[in-house]
């Protein structure tokens, strides 16, 4: 309700916004869906998650980058769903 309010209150539809960052799920998902082609193991897996968190931590400080912060948390978020559908075979 209270987000009918606000999109009333700006009289502009926020749903292009939200369609907008749209591309930053799209590339690393791509990027993910071509690395399993790879039979690359749980360890590797697992540090590309955590470089993937590193660099994310590191891009929301930086003035230009944290506009595209969302690539590598994609990244670290795809991959750990990955691992664990990887852990439950």
């Amino acid at each position: 309700m209270i987000l009918v309010i606000i999109i009333a209150l700006r009289e502009e539809t926020m749903l292009s916004k939200a369609l907008g960052s749209g591309w930053g799920v799209l590339l690393p998902g791509i990027v993910i869906a071509g690395l399993t082609f790879a039979d690359l193991s749980l360890d590797v897996w697992k540090a590309i998650i955590v470089s993937g968190l590193l660099v994310t931590s590191g891009m929301i400080w930086h003035k230009q980058l944290r506009h595209f912060v969302l690539l590598p948390s994609c990244v670290a978020l795809i991959g750990g769903m990955l691992v664990i559908m990887m852990s439950l075979k």
